[in-house]
């Protein structure tokens, strides 16, 4: 199992692109490649951008399918960062 804890990372606005990118790239895919279950942390993240969330996850779901959501979880979200992860899966289910 690998723990993300993005207020670490990104602080309590996420909202920079290319951190998300270097996430998904360097921390998330070689979990995901390892079969590990990917826990994404957002603990005292106030806030996030749609983009920020699309560069996140949007490829993951694109290379692995839908399925992959099955192997990341998304723990301590706020409803504003519920509501954007939310859109941006419903917006890939519907690109698919």
């Amino acid at each position: 199992m690998k723990k993300i804890n993005l207020l670490k990372k990104v602080g309590s606005f996420a909202e920079n692109k290319d951190k998300a990118r270097d996430i998904r790239l360097h921390e998330i895919i070689p979990a995901l490649e390892k079969n590990e279950e990917v826990i994404l942390d957002f603990k005292q993240v106030e806030s996030a951008t749609q983009s920020f969330i699309h560069a996140l996850i949007s490829d993951l779901i694109r290379k692995y399918g839908i399925e992959i959501l099955d192997m990341i979880s998304f723990k301590n979200c706020n409803e504003t960062i519920k509501k954007i992860i939310t859109i941006v899966v419903d917006y890939m289910q519907e690109t698919d």
